[in-house]
């Protein structure tokens, strides 16, 4: 692996190389296969976890195999809230939200919500208030059904056959294979729409913040109240939004100075 798995030390550093591990992994990891990848024993491994469980930084699947857990989830989301690239990404949203004339923000995956990271208002008196933070059911977004769009179809069908859908306007997708077919789509287009979903007389679009080599985890949207915009008009804007996905990408990758 990297210099990480080659370096020995302290149980404090060993516990954030499983973290760090986790962190990166596009899947979750069984224990032997952290032991193998930390060269830590699985004895060792067994108890490094345990400790890791008890404060909330791992969890454990129903099959046993290691995720992050919640803690792990609420430290991601402050360092995005507090990093010095902040202002950078805050500044590409304002300059897009002024060309759009809506608002626009970031949004990622957390459980089955997604969670707005950052958000950048537009001027007009007439807004719909989701500051940052703000959950959103994954079924009935923009960039709900673009996340999701990420995963294998298998993966995504056993989640959805799982999930608990409930209405939250009259043109909410309840029907779980129309879902489905809803999430083929956006994998094909790569754009995700919600077409007053999840708020009456709201519509919105997202695109896929690119992230190198590795699985995007974070969206680009923008809404807005169909008195002021259609969705067929927000759409009209997917070549900026494209634009500034790609500047974010630069912001979200680049190292720490």
């Amino acid at each position: 692996m990297s210099e990480a798995k080659k370096k020995k030390g302290s149980s404090v550093e060993r516990v954030l190389q499983i973290v760090e591990v986790l962190a990166s992994s596009q899947r979750p990891m069984s224990v032997s296969d952290l032991s193998e990848t930390l060269e830590v024993p699985v004895p060792s491994m067994y108890r490094l976890l345990d400790q890791l469980q008890g404060l909330g930084f791992i969890q454990l699947d129903l099959p046993g195999k290691v995720t992050c857990g919640k803690r792990t989830y609420k430290l991601a989301m402050n360092l995005l809230q507090n990093s010095d690239f902040k202002n950078e990404r805050l500044a590409i949203l304002n300059e897009l939200s002024a060309k759009i004339g809506e608002t626009v923000g970031i949004a990622i995956l957390q459980d089955l919500d997604v969670v707005y990271v950052d958000r950048v208002m537009s001027d007009w008196p007439l807004q719909i208030f989701l500051p940052s933070g703000t959950h959103v059911p994954v079924w009935a977004s923009a960039s709900g059904k673009l996340l999701l769009a990420q995963l294998s179809d298998d993966k995504c069908e056993r989640i959805i056959e799982k999930m608990s859908i409930h209405a939250l306007t009259t043109h909410t997708q309840t029907d779980k294979k129309q879902l489905m077919q809803t999430i083929v789509k956006t994998r094909e287009t790569k754009v995700g729409i919600d077409n007053e979903e999840f708020i009456p007389g709201m519509v919105a679009c997202s695109v896929m913040i690119p992230n190198g080599e590795q699985q995007a985890f974070a969206t680009l949207f923008t809404h807005g109240p169909t008195v002021r915009k259609s969705m067929d008009e927000l759409l009209s804007y997917l070549p900026l939004m494209q634009e500034a996905a790609s500047e974010l990408s630069v912001i979200f990758n680049q190292n720490y100075e």
